[in-house]
């Protein structure tokens, strides 16, 4: 069975939309998401499914999450194998002194279009860098994340798409759990 990363937005930020770690891996459990596992607080779980419809099985998770905690997340899947081609896809991986803290991965929802990304390539990034590949968006964040003017919301709205943003540590933590599960079937 192949592994997935599940991503929920806006989960465990600034003390609203709470959920607990171990009443989501129960909740995967009762959708029947085998060995799921939690990574920190925010709303990260990898398991593994015989699922092949990804659309469907993220409508049923923001259904099962709207019914058992009152609110309803974007929840954005990942194959295993699509993680490992994130990871080779990272526009600064050749480049020194890249801190990973710095360089978050925002992961659409859905395809923005070509126009969407013309309109990205325009945006004034307040000196962030901003590279759009497939169904990601890597920024570095030179100065932090905590000290930019760049507007995540300026981006979705350009983009026309929800997303979610890990750093790269996360994405490479995320990563290795999958590889790790699908190893373990």
């Amino acid at each position: 069975m192949p592994a997935i990363v599940c991503m929920l937005r806006g989960v465990n930020v600034g003390g609203h939309n709470k959920i607990k770690m171990e009443p989501l891996r129960s909740l995967c459990a009762t959708l029947k998401l085998d060995c799921a596992q939690t990574y920190v607080q925010s709303g990260n779980v990898v398991f593994r499914t015989g699922e092949k419809n990804l659309a469907l099985l993220s409508k049923r998770i923001q259904d099962a999450l709207e019914s058992n905690f009152g609110f309803r997340p974007e929840v954005i899947l990942r194959t295993a194998s699509e993680m490992r081609h994130i990871i080779a896809r990272n526009p600064f991986a050749s480049r020194h002194g890249i801190e990973p803290a710095k360089l978050l991965v925002a992961f659409l929802a859905s395809n923005p279009g070509k126009e969407a990304r013309e309109n990205l390539a325009r945006l004034d990034t307040r000196g962030e860098e901003l590279h759009a590949r497939g169904y990601e968006l890597y920024i570095y964040y030179k100065n932090g994340m905590g000290k930019t003017k760049l507007s995540s919301a300026a981006i979705e709205k350009i983009l026309n798409t929800p997303a979610t943003g890990r750093n790269w540590n996360t994405v490479l933590k995320l990563h290795e759990m999958a590889e790790a599960l699908e190893d373990s079937a």
